[in-house]
């Protein structure tokens, strides 16, 4: 134990040493925690041990006894609380802490210590310390403060004087402690007086230190300005209590020093949890105050909040909960809005809140919490009405208390874990388990209420799943299949066979439109009533799992359905075919044609009146209002009755917008497929059909005497294939002209270039003004349009727009992407000074002034031609205006006297000669320069610290500057005048003349003087300013986005409060200096990597924090400082957490600078105002907390507790984060232990943010019910922290987003937006742009951002208007928060089925009559996967998750409530765009697999040769078609139009080509197939799973197998089966043209095969690399025959890997699928057999037989090659051997036999190698189907075996080109060229060679 505890206090000292180190050069205020940082939390929650303890590292240095005697009470606290040390971490705390006793002690040089005495040297340094640090004032003040509400401290002594006051609060608790053994006479006495006099008088220390969020309810604070507001003191008020109110026991305890209010009520009555109550309270009370600043601040004394701000808060509030009692018929559980006071409004708008705060998992059932708030407002009712407070009979507890958690949320809880866990981790099957969706359905139905009040825990609500039965779903069951897509979409696929049909029968009459045709066309009413029933089959199919407890007027509906789809479809079928057997009869009067002509008529009349009042915006008022139960009954058939969905209609304008998009696209599709597509094919079909005696080469079993229809088919499946897809690229073609037209309405892309900027910079502060400052700030009548103002108006404008665009240039700087020299010729001057014109940046005029000098030596006309030339350039005029004007007012502020008379003199002869037009006589330009020079002189001197040799200096420059003027530049006549000047003379003469200068201390003389120097100095143009790229893109958007259309700008105390939102788990938070300086393989560094790519940022870095160019490694480390600045520099221009809090705190930033100039502004004459300064607007208490009180910011860090535990180093950058960010807050899970005999664990959901010290400090900690993770984990993590959000507005931010400043000026603007008119409904979600940062790293980079662009950009454009179908695609969109915490929250969790959960969100808000908006003039960075790996488990994921929104109900019910053209739009925005990625990939195999039929039957040469043709115009334009998806040129094409939109027509040409050559057709071709597997997988065996994506930058290159590994079964294998029907089709097809018509024909799937094969190497890094290839093929060769076992992950084994595969083919029904799918492979050996010279023209099924026989033959010759016996014995083996050479000898001398006897050619070999892999592969795939079969007869071995050679064949097929392109040099190069940006290609190339 000794050794134990020496160790312990090592290393407690160097913890010590270390962390003070650490923290001392750390620059951001952090002070040393010591010991303080490592008390257990088991203590902390019960002692303020850690407060003892920090305060005795304070006061260490003052007086160490007194430290020591802190330490010595801290350890004996910690004794009586865990005397055994039971605690996590107790035991090693304490011994930690008496080591640094006993260091304290050793400090003493063995004098001994009287302990007796501590009381009286603690007492002595108490009193001292208040002295010091003047306490007793503190108290005085803040009664000051109190009476007369004003606040006059600032930041920097606030947060002193809380520390102080912590400190005081530590020294007072240790005397009380102490003092119970001190003299009472004595010290003891005086101790006891003092803590009277503390306790009458505590609000001051107490209200400092009690934890709180944003308003300080618990104790007043007076370094929080907040608690001062008129509407935070009203809205308190509010809720205090009344007399009238129940009166509570006298027990109860009112936390803090406030006044009970109702929450208190509610907490007793219900048993709430106490920071439950805390954290609603708060809520309530911000949301009280900010909508009553909204209407108008109180402004009495005692401020009282209106009416009208909390009747639209409890509309707002309860809007759910009144619209589920209407649809339920139920009664309000109060009776109206008018018949209830406010006070009972207050009540209900509490107990919703607490109810939502302490649900949990809850939370994502709205209408359970609708269930649960009807009763308990009844309860409270109840309560209210009597005069006693009682606990409420639902929440009580058998001991009298209340628990609404336990009572209540537990039992739901309980439920819901124990349906999740039937899951089995997402591996069950959807319809085996009731998700959050179930549970939440109950409540749909009068139903729920068999729940009774208090819950029966009996009902079949709360019942638990048995193990072996299912509990049942609710209304709609996720069975996995496609069938779900005709389902959900019926009437899409209808309406498309339809249209194919009519077009395919007008084609074959040959456009005849007669009585015949007509009767033919009217074939489509049974194919319409047949595809009716077919749904309606599915409808009964598909809710097998959920009629045991499916409501019963569902069940019924479902039945009717059936039956009159049925019957209607029979019938009309009957009726058909009675019509088609009249045909032949010449009478069109014939009754069955009359009668079905009359029933299609009844039909169809029927449908469209139900489609009409149903989906038609005029006619859907009709329908609601209609109650006639006939009406009602066909109503309800037609369109089945939801909680959600109803009123799915937009206002009739909108509606006609997106039918008139869907009819062009209508057009365009059906011309193109009717003469492209169908008519191109009538003829060959018919020839065909009527082609007789046609010869076979195989045996054929069905088109032989079936008019060839095998043969028909693989003609028309392609066509049909295309023909179901390609609505999808007339969509996109539309699209992206109709987004660029918007656009360019919007005004998008006015300002484009750097060039632009400085052309229209002029008009840029009034777009400001008028746009972004609020009418609080404009102090001047800006509506006068006189022209005599208009110089006067100009100068407001930039006077008010100057302190922003600083603002906004400070915030460039503090990035690093502009220089310090950049950023002063950005700035723009204050404009406030007495100079009469306006000031522009530097940037704008430097070397303007040596322009118009050289145009004034060159002038030989008259002073008007002069200025005329100058004022080409206007910024010209403005520069030569300035620098006249402020030489003036320079001059006359330096010289005094006879000075200053010269001074007036000149300038009054200068302008007597602009008047008159004779400057150009009155002065001599061509010493103009030298004036110039001597004035530079002069302002060099004056820009730099007054010093007396400085004084004289600039003295004797005037006087220099006095000669030239008047003896050179003046004319002779001038001249003459000032030399006889008497006063001048006679001051010369006597030497007073300029003698004495008065050196520049006022502001704006010395900004003047800066500026003029500058001005005067700068000769090289600007026109490049800024330099970096990065920065111009924002200043170019920033800019043009003030022209664009924006609500205006309320004052900051008016605006909607909104909270920012980002969830984070374990990702990177802060670049580590390891993770920076570590070396990959290529000795490439994440930081030489930075370098290269940011090369001008890392020089501002560098110039930034005072460095040189050459500063190396070494200097950072000797800085820590530095280097803590490298590392957020870095991690600033990655994918990081603290990348995005330092964005998104720009939003309290930009709302404290423009509270901050609100306040300034409170004149309105703009002549009296003073100089607008942003100087110390972040000190400015009113400003941060107008701030604080509109905008929250919370991370939730679902695990930070379990990292801080682990102490990992996530966990120490998220609290580095929180030092340097007063405003964030921190929410995570904390788990405990309970500590009972159960070992069960409790759940509490947490905030903390950093108290004053820098630590955690704890604010709310509320228990939950259970482990929170029922579901997916995002979603879970948001639903925890979501209740400490605050505000009307929610910004869901993702923790790999930007944010700047000069965007975050427009969150007001955007805002308003809620408000605003979009349609039929106001908005619940806005879109916002993005602007992708990562394109900038690598050319992968670049596509994925252009696509994301065009996406976020214009596609969502037009997805919101016209479609009006935008829903939430991820961040960072802005939901109204009250309306989607009452509905659920801001996303989906119920596993694996809400994969996806972001956009279940909009599904949801959309269903719930919601209205999703898209905002283009404000833009969010957003951060994208960089690697071909990172990219395609990306998109792995986002098409798994499509695949599961296929199943999902969501998508059902949109798809059928949507009106038919909102369907179209919503199907081709969502999973239609994947289904469309995937029939593109399917037309290839469905082409080929015809043509391989054809090839294999020997019907092509026949046909063609009988035909002369195969319909090749239909064939090419289905493969063009194809092809063009597939390179991703429709991709493109809105991508294109963004650009062109953007960023001008030449640079979107430029930009296409580049990537072009950059490969992108081969990017877009391998991302289809990516997409294809997984949307394909998920629907039919599941799969989808969140897949990690690192964020990383890629600099490091993938091992071969790596990319084997993940490609192999979605792209290799599918590439090569390609390939080989390539392959049969040029070895036995037949082409018209020959090989040039078989290469036009198959280019495309040429392509699709090298693209898929090899464009995980061509992107990878160092790909080609001859030394890379070598050790990848080492590498790969000891993956593939590494044995696997258990344990043995897939990345080292190839035989656990090959396990893994086979994991998603878990189902019977997958199982089937598979099999079926898998027989395709039989065509080629049953085709090839039949081609062989050996079998000659016999088309016997003997053949095929045979060849079975011979494949049986070479899998047992195989088995005994491979025969590997258990037990090894020499002899066995000697058997073995001698039986595999008799073996191989006999098979050669066969061979050899056969080819000399038969007819058996070598090409057959080949041809036999070719038709026996397919069947191999069969043989492999059904094996691995039915895997326990196999394994039973005891062949898995084999299997494997066989499984590794096919892989090992795989990768040497594509290992084999990588190796020959890695001998050559050459393409290495031209890889990094192609895959990096240059910089970087040239740093690796550098790096390389000089690593030799």
């Amino acid at each position: 134990m000794v050794g134990v505890s020496q160790n312990w206090e090592r290393l407690v000292r160097a913890t010590l040493n270390r962390e003070q180190l650490r923290t001392a050069g750390q620059g951001h205020g952090r002070t040393p925690s010591g010991i303080a940082g490592a008390v257990p939390p088991s203590l902390s929650r019960a002692t303020n041990i850690e407060a003892i303890l920090q305060a005795a590292d304070e006061i260490q240095a003052e007086d160490p006894h007194v430290a020591r005697i802190l330490c010595e009470q801290a350890y004996s606290m910690a004794q009586n609380l865990d005397p055994n040390s039971d605690g996590r971490g107790v035991l090693q705390f304490k011994t930690g802490l008496m080591s640094v006793i006993k260091q304290k002690l050793a400090k003493r040089d063995g004098a001994r210590i009287d302990r007796g005495r501590d009381i009286e040297r603690l007492w002595k340094f108490y009193e001292l310390y208040k002295r010091r640090h003047k306490v007793d004032d503190i108290e005085r003040e803040e009664q000051k403060w109190r009476e007369s509400g004003t606040f006059s401290v600032n930041l920097g002594d606030a947060l002193e004087m809380k520390k102080v006051l912590a400190t005081l609060r530590a020294l007072v608790e240790v005397m009380e402690a102490l003092s119970k053994d001190a003299d009472p006479g004595g010290v003891g006495g005086l101790i006891m007086e003092e803590l009277r006099g503390i306790r009458k008088a505590d609000a001051t220390i107490s209200g400092e230190l009690t934890p709180y969020n944003i308003v300080p309810l618990e104790a007043p604070s007076f370094t929080n300005v907040i608690g001062v507001f008129p509407e935070v003191r009203g809205a308190i008020s509010a809720i205090r209590y009344a007399e009238h109110f129940p009166r509570l026991p006298a027990d109860f305890e009112v936390s803090g020093q406030r006044d009970a209010d109702m929450f208190d009520l509610l907490e007793y009555v219900f048993g709430f949890q106490k920071d439950n109550v805390r954290n609603q309270r708060e809520n309530v009370v911000l949301a009280v105050a900010n909508a009553q600043s909204r209407l108008s601040i109180p402004a009495q004394a005692d401020p009282k909040i209106d009416e009208e701000p909390i009747n639209d808060i409890f509309s707002k509030v309860l809007d759910n909960y009144i619209k589920w009692c209407k649809y339920l018929r139920i009664r309000l559980a109060y009776n109206s809005l008018e018949a209830i006071n406010r006070e009972r409004k207050l009540f209900l708008i509490s107990l919703y809140f607490l109810i939502w705060g302490e649900a949990a998992n809850v939370r994502f059932l709205p209408e359970c919490i609708c269930y649960l708030f009807h009763h308990m407002a009844k309860e409270l009712d109840a309560i209210l009405d009597h005069g006693e407070a009682v606990p409420a009979p639902s929440c009580g507890n058998a001991s009298g208390s209340s628990s609404f958690l336990e009572k209540i949320i537990c039992p739901i809880y309980e439920t819901m874990a124990e349906e999740a866990d039937r899951n089995s981790n997402g591996k069950a099957a959807h319809s085996a388990w009731r998700n959050y969706d179930d549970f939440n359905e109950y409540f749909w139905s009068p139903a729920c209420f068999e729940l009774h009040w208090p819950m029966r825990s009996e009902s079949s609500f709360l019942l638990k799943p048995k193990k072996s039965k299912r509990t049942g779903k609710s209304s709609f069951v996720e069975h996995r299949t496609f069938l779900h897509l005709y389902r959900s979409f019926h009437r899409l696929w209808i309406f498309l066979i339809l249209m194919f049909q009519a077009l395919t029968i007008i084609a074959f009459r040959h456009m005849d439109i007669d009585l015949v045709t007509f009767k033919m066309i009217l074939s489509v009413g049974p194919t319409f009533t047949i595809m009716n029933f077919i749904e309606s089959c599915l409808d009964v199919l598909l809710m097998f799992g959920a009629y045991t407890t499916a409501r019963g007027m569902a069940i019924s509906r479902l039945v009717i359905k059936f039956f009159w789809c049925g019957l209607s479809s029979a019938f009309v079928t009957y009726a058909y075919i009675k019509v088609m057997q009249e045909k032949s009869g010449k009478n069109s009067d014939s009754l069955y044609f009359r009668l079905y002509i009359l029933v299609l008529g009844v039909y169809v009349a029927l449908r469209l009146v139900l489609a009409l009042l149903l989906k038609f915006p005029a006619c859907h008022a009709l329908s609601e209002m209609s109650d006639q139960t006939f009406f009602q009954f066909f109503k309800w058939i037609y369109q089945e009755r939801y909680y959600v969905g109803r009123g799915l209609y937009e206002r009739i304008s909108d509606y006609c917008r997106y039918v008139l998009f869907w009819l062009v696209i209508f057009v365009c599709k059906f011309t193109f497929t009717y003469f492209l597509q169908i008519k191109p094919l009538v003829e060959p079909t018919k020839t065909i059909v009527h082609l007789q005696f046609l010869h076979y080469s195989w045996h054929d079993l069905v088109s032989k005497n079936n008019n060839n229809a095998l043969t028909i088919a693989s003609l028309w499946a392609p066509v049909l294939a295309i023909y179901l897809m390609d609505i999808h690229i007339w969509y996109t073609l539309l699209s992206a002209i109709v987004g660029g037209v918007m656009g360019a309405r919007a005004r998008l892309g006015e300002i484009r270039s750097l060039d632009m900027v400085h052309k229209r910079f002029e008009s840029f502060p009034e777009a400001f003004t008028k746009n972004l400052i609020s009418p609080k700030m404009k102090r001047m009548p800006f509506n006068r349009q006189a022209p005599e103002v208009s110089q006067e108006m100009n100068k407001a404008y930039a006077a008010l727009f100057s302190p922003f665009w600083n603002e906004i240039i400070k915030s460039l700087r503090e990035e690093d992407y502009i220089s310090n020299r950049e950023m002063d010729l950005l700035s723009i001057p204050s404009n406030m000074g007495s100079l009469r014109l306006v000031q522009w940046p530097l940037f704008l005029l430097s070397s303007k002034i040596f322009l118009a000098i050289d145009l004034a030596l060159d002038c030989k006309d008259t002073q008007a031609d002069l200025w005329s030339r100058i004022c080409k350039d206007e910024y010209m005029a403005y520069a030569v205006q300035e620098c006249y004007y402020s030489i003036e007012k320079v001059l006359h502020s330096l010289v005094d006297g006879e000075g200053r008379l010269w001074v007036e003199r000149i300038y009054r002869e200068m302008n007597n000669s602009m008047s008159e037009g004779s400057l150009v006589l009155t002065l001599s330009l061509k010493k103009l320069p030298l004036v110039v020079q001597r004035f530079t002189a002069l302002t060099g001197l004056l820009i730099r610290n007054e010093t007396p040799d400085l004084v004289r200096g600039a003295a004797k420059a005037v006087y220099d500057l006095y000669e030239v003027v008047t003896h050179d530049f003046l004319s002779p006549d001038l001249r003459e005048q000032l030399d006889t000047w008497n006063i001048l003379a006679r001051a010369r003469n006597e030497g007073r003349l300029f003698s004495r200068i008065e050196w520049p201390r006022d502001s704006d003389i010395k900004e003047q003087v800066k500026r003029l120097h500058l001005l005067l100095t700068v000769k090289d143009a600007t026109a490049n300013i800024p330099k970096n790229l990065e920065a111009r893109r924002r200043l170019e958007f920033f800019t043009n986005s003030l022209f664009m259309n924006m609500p205006p700008a309320l004052p900051v105390s008016e605006m909607m409060p909104f909270s920012v939102f980002t969830p984070y788990y374990s990702e990177t938070v802060l670049y580590s200096s390891k993770e920076l300086r570590e070396e990959n393989e290529d000795g490439i560094s994440v930081l030489f990597y930075l370098q290269k790519i940011f090369p001008d940022e890392w020089e501002n870095f560098l110039e930034r924090i005072g460095r040189g160019k050459s500063t190396g490694d070494v200097d950072f480390q000797e800085s820590l400082s530095d280097s803590l600045e490298l590392r957020f520099w870095a991690s600033y221009r990655g994918q990081t957490l603290a990348r995005t809090v330092h964005g998104m705190m720009y939003y309290r930033r930009a709302l404290m600078l423009q509270s901050y100039l609100e306040q300034q502004s409170l004149g309105d004459d703009y002549s009296q105002t003073k100089l607008l300064t942003t100087q110390g607007f972040e000190s400015s208490p009113e400003a941060r907390a107008q701030a604080d009180l509109k905008f929250t910011y919370v991370v939730s860090c679902q695990i930070y507790g379990q990292q801080k535990q682990q102490k990992k180093a996530e966990a120490a950058d998220i609290a580095l984060l929180l030092q340097r960010n007063e405003a964030l807050r921190v929410a995570f899970i904390h788990v405990e232990e309970s500590g009972g005999a159960d070992g069960k664990k409790e759940f509490y959901s947490k905030l903390v943010k950093a108290d004053i010290n820098g630590k955690d400090q704890e604010i709310y900690s509320i228990k939950l019910p259970g482990d929170p993770k029922l579901g997916e984990g995002k979603p879970e993590n948001q639903n925890h922290a979501i209740i400490f959000t605050r505000g009307e507005a929610i910004q869901t931010i993702d923790m790999n987003q930007d944010n700047y400043l000069e965007e975050a000026m427009k969150i007001r603007n955007l805002l308003e937006e809620f408000r605003g008119d979009h349609g039929i409904r106001p908005p619940t979600i806005l879109g916002v742009r993005e602007h992708v940062f990562t394109g900038s790293v690598s050319s992968l980079a670049w596509f994925m951002s252009n696509q994301e662009t065009s996406f976020v950009t214009l596609g969502q454009r037009v997805l919101a208007c016209p479609l009006k179908v935008r829903m939430h695609y991820g961040h960072p969109d802005v939901f109204d928060r009250i309306f989607h915490i009452s509905r659920g929250g801001i996303s989906k969790a119920s596993r694996v089925i809400n994969i996806s959960e972001d956009i279940y969100a909009g599904f949801n808000s959309t269903l719930r009559q919601g209205n999703v908006t898209h905002h283009e003039y404000i833009q969010v960075g957003k951060g994208r996967d960089v690697g071909l790996n990172q990219i395609a488990l990306f998109e792995g994921k986002v098409a798994g998750g499509n695949g599961e929104q296929v199943l999902s109900r969501d998508v059902y019910r949109l798809g059928q409530l949507f009106d038919f053209f909102r369907m179209l739009s919503f199907y081709f925005t969502t999973v239609g765009y994947y289904v469309c990625t995937m029939m593109t990939v399917l037309t290839v195999y469905i082409f080929l697999y015809g043509r391989a039929y054809l090839a294999f039957s020997g019907l092509d040469r026949d046909i063609a040769l009988a035909a002369k043709k195969l319909g090749n115009t239909a064939l090419d334009a289905v493969l063009n078609a194809q092809f063009l998806v597939q390179i991703g040129v429709f991709t493109a094409v809105p991508m294109i139009m963004g650009f062109i939109l953007e960023f001008g027509l030449l640079k979107a040409v430029f930009s296409f080509i580049t990537m072009q050559l950059q490969l992108c057709s081969v990017f877009f071709t391998f991302s289809l197939g990516t997409k294809t597997h997984y949307f394909g997988r998920t629907i039919l065996h599941g799969g989808a799973k969140y897949r990690a994506t690192g964020r990383g930058f890629v600099v490091r290159h993938i091992k071969f197998a790596e990319n084997y590994r993940l490609y192999s079964r979605s792209h290799f294998v599918k590439a090569l089966e390609v390939a080989l029907l390539l392959i049969v089709y040029i070895a036995y097809g037949y082409t018209e043209g020959g090989a040039v018509s078989f290469v036009l024909l198959t280019l495309s799937s040429w392509f699709l095969v090298v693209s898929w094969l090899f464009a995980p190497y061509i992107f990878n890094p160092s790909g080609f690399e001859w030394q890379k290839t070598v050790e990848d093929f080492d590498d790969w060769i000891s993956w593939l025959l590494y044995k696997g076992g258990v344990g043995v992950k897939g990345e080292s084994s190839w035989e656990s890997w090959w396990d893994e595969e086979q994991m998603h083919i878990q189902t019977l029904r997958g199982r089937l699928l598979e099999t079926i799918l898998s027989l395709r492979f039989l065509i080629f050996q049953y085709g090839i057999v039949y081609k062989l010279h050996l079998t000659g023209t016999d088309t016997s099924l003997t053949i095929y037989g045979f060849s079975w026989i011979v494949l049986v033959v070479i899998v047992m010759i195989f088995k005994i090659f491979t025969y590997s016996p258990k037990k090894k014995s020499s002899n066995i083996q000697l058997v073995m051997r001698f039986m595999q050479g008799l073996i191989s000898l006999g098979l050669v001398a066969a061979l050899c036999l056969v080819v000399l006897l038969a007819k058996l050619s070598i090409a057959d070999l080949f041809a036999c190698i070719l038709a026996f892999i397919p069947t191999g592969w069969l043989i492999l795939c059904l094996a691995v189907t039915w895997k326990k079969v196999v394994r039973s007869l005891g062949l898995w071995d084999s299997v494997r075996e066989f499984a590794r050679m096919y892989d090992a064949g795989m990768g040497i097929i594509i290992f084999a080109p990588v190796a020959v392109m890695s001998w050559f040099p050459f393409i290495s190069t031209f890889q990094s060229r192609l895959l990096f940006n240059q910089a970087f290609s040239r740093g690796l190339e550098i790096s390389l060679i000089l690593a030799g």
